[in-house]
């Protein structure tokens, strides 16, 4: 069981004031969102999350790089599942190194890491800046905040990257979008682009729905060319996007300007890649497969200290249920482009025989969190039709989800932990977020939920006990 810290304070208490402001969805769907508690790790336990979520960046970057390299479009297109109107751009090398974050289970197995979500991920300002926040509203100062230096982490990756860009000739202001109505999108777009400014450049926000593009020629707001855009917008629904006005497919035409180098995109394109759940079952086979590399492409893909990375913080990944079926080991069914849980199975061995639990816990269809501006704006007084129509739009998000292709992947237990919220005690599970920016460990996101994460968790920040505190307290008690 995680240890919790409950602050003695009540919500209202809390984000009345700073930490109201910089999280203004600290309730979300009509309920507590963010929680006045601290989730309690171990100075050991930080220490190697540091090293191992650096150490797994590494993994994924050399895969991709690989990948781009030496695998066939047949590859991209279908074992990851990338549509082909990305691929040229995907294939693009831009800086390695970004804005993500790995999910980590902390279990008997020990730390595993499950996925990483590096195209659109969310939950920046709630590690960045209302960690810190909470921590300071406790009188007891033996805390050590993990994520205190992502600030300085977000401002070092905008730099690396618009130094690359200026390099290929794309300079002048960075214009930030995300849907301008999603206060959670925006809020995190927002911040970034702070930090951005921050670093000495000049930026700009611009809605989503404001941007005009012309085809083969520049993408505009309000009549102003973008030739650096921060997008806090998923590849995989850009690339489908058409106007229904003038019948242009604005994703394919954005993507062309990419591909002619006429405008830089962060998170780069590449990032799909890796975005894609395929990718985990791509680095699992290569790493199975790891002495028979230098027959297909000459060389040996890992070395010794990369396949114990791979054994030790990876969990089997397959594209097909096969291997776990045979062994009658449980495992978990992922949707390739699956946000938050969507389109997730899990299957025990009773599962094996017949029996699959579905969890379905999210509502929405926006970025990381799978939330949009219709979801913000559910009443309790609907009308019958609008309830009509909420209901066939979440039926479309449902099968948007389950009707894509699936990994399996090895099923390990999650931690439990048990939280004080205003609807009383909540006993849920803990996956431990980790942001990993410009290569380098950035701060912690976790998150108590059902055992599969959805938009229903609550935020539980992070802390770590002081060493020395804990070193006293453990001789006390012997």
């Amino acid at each position: 069981m995680r240890e919790v810290y409950s602050m003695p304070f009540r919500h209202e208490e809390i984000f009345s004031g700073e930490a109201g402001e910089q999280i203004p969805y600290h309730r979300m769907y009509g309920k507590q969102y963010c929680v006045p508690a601290l989730t309690v790790y171990t100075p050991e336990e930080l220490e190697e999350l540091r090293t191992a979520t650096e150490a797994v960046d590494a993994i994924y970057s050399k895969v991709m790089r690989f990948i781009q390299r030496n695998m066939p479009d047949s590859f991209l297109e279908h074992p990851l599942g990338i549509h082909p109107g990305l691929i040229p751009a995907a294939r693009m090398e831009a800086v390695i190194g970004g804005i993500t974050r790995q999910d980590w289970i902390i279990g008997e197995a020990g730390l595993k890491c499950i996925e990483n979500n590096t195209d659109t991920p969310t939950g920046i300002p709630e590690s960045a800046a209302l960690e810190r926040i909470l921590i300071g509203q406790t009188a007891d100062q033996a805390w050590t905040a993990p994520s205190a230096h992502m600030d300085e982490h977000i401002r070092e990756c905008f730099r690396l990257w618009l130094t690359f860009y200026a390099e290929q000739g794309l300079e002048g202001p960075v214009t930030f979008t995300s849907y301008g109505d999603h206060v959670e999108d925006r809020t995190n777009t927002v911040y970034l682009m702070e930090r951005c400014r921050e670093a000495g450049y000049e930026v700009l926000y611009a809605p989503l729905e404001e941007l005009e593009i012309v085809p083969g020629e520049a993408l505009y707001h309000q009549g102003r060319e973008i030739r650096l855009l921060y997008r806090l917008y998923p590849l995989e629904y850009l690339i489908g996007d058409r106007d229904e006005t003038t019948d242009v497919d604005i994703g394919a035409a954005l993507i062309e300007l990419v591909r002619e180098g006429q405008l830089g995109l962060m998170n780069p394109v590449q990032h799909v890649l890796m975005q894609s759940k395929g990718f985990m079952a791509a680095i699992w086979s290569l790493y199975e497969r790891n002495e028979q590399t230098p027959e297909y492409c000459g060389f040996t893909l890992f070395d010794e200290t990369e396949l114990e990375v791979i054994s030790r913080y990876l969990l089997p990944t397959y594209f097909t249920a096969e291997p776990f079926e045979q062994s009658d080991v449980p495992y978990v069914a992922k949707s390739y482009w699956g946000r938050e849980g969507r389109g997730t199975l899990l299957l025990d061995h009773k599962a094996v025989q017949g029996s699959v639990e579905v969890v379905d816990t999210n509502r929405g269809t926006g970025t990381d969190k799978n939330t949009n501006t219709a979801d913000e704006s559910i009443l309790l007084n609907k009308e019958d039709e609008d309830e009509d129509e909420d209901e066939d739009e979440d039926e479309d998000v449902t099968a948007y989800y389950e009707n894509q292709p699936k990994v399996y992947q090895q099923l390990v237990p999650m931690e439990q932990a048990v939280i004080q919220t205003e609807d009383g005690e909540y006993r849920g599970y803990l996956l431990t977020g980790v942001f990993v920016i410009g290569g380098r460990f950035a701060g912690m996101l976790p998150r108590v939920g059902e055992k599969v994460t959805g938009d229903m968790a609550y935020y539980c920040a992070a802390a770590v006990r002081d060493k020395m505190i804990d070193e006293e307290e453990k001789e006390w008690k012997s």
